[in-house]
């Protein structure tokens, strides 16, 4: 919920437009005091909440021409923080992403009936014998018992992306055992 708007802020803004620097000043600072809780909810550290305060900011400062006089402040400040927000995350688990590996084949090979040859049962469940122990488990949790990463977590007492980084390492050595690309 979006705190109570204040017609101070419309005012600093109005005088902003008019070339007051110290209301400008005053803006910003107010500004950021607002925004800081906002960041805090979707952020980890002060160090990342505050590259996107300053982001917001500069975005604040080259959009403050399109501001409306006659509309309340706050969502038009919002807005903004949001659009940046959201640019941020998308920086941020898009470079994640894209190195992560592509989990399909090996879901494939182990979610495939039991077959002769190399990916039979036998096979897999030797090649996981050759994981370590941690690893072999979440495994065969996962694909075997078919629990989610999530519920993993819970029974073995990890956190749920602990679990997947595990996982994701464990498949990297099966799709190495089994002759995957």
């Amino acid at each position: 919920m979006m705190p109570q708007e204040n017609p101070q802020y419309q005012e600093l803004m109005r005088k902003t437009l008019a070339g007051d620097a110290r209301a400008y000043e005053t803006l910003l600072k107010e500004s950021a005091r607002l925004l800081r809780p906002f960041l805090a909810r979707y952020l980890k550290g002060n160090a990342e909440s505050d590259d996107v305060l300053q982001e917001i900011l500069l975005s604040l400062h080259k959009a403050k021409h399109t501001y409306d006089g006659n509309r309340p402040y706050k969502p038009w400040l919002y807005a903004i923080a949001r659009f940046r927000l959201q640019d941020h995350l998308r920086r941020v688990y898009s470079n994640k992403f894209r190195h992560a590996i592509d989990l399909s084949d090996v879901e494939d090979i182990l979610a495939d009936p039991v077959t002769e040859g190399a990916s039979s049962y036998e096979y897999l469940k030797d090649s996981l014998r050759e994981l370590p122990e941690k690893q072999a488990t979440i495994v065969e949790m996962m694909h075997v018992d078919g629990y989610t990463a999530k519920e993993v977590g819970e029974k073995l007492g990890m956190k749920e992306s602990a679990v997947k980084v595990a996982a994701h390492r464990a498949y990297k050595i099966l799709r190495a055992k089994l002759g995957g690309s």
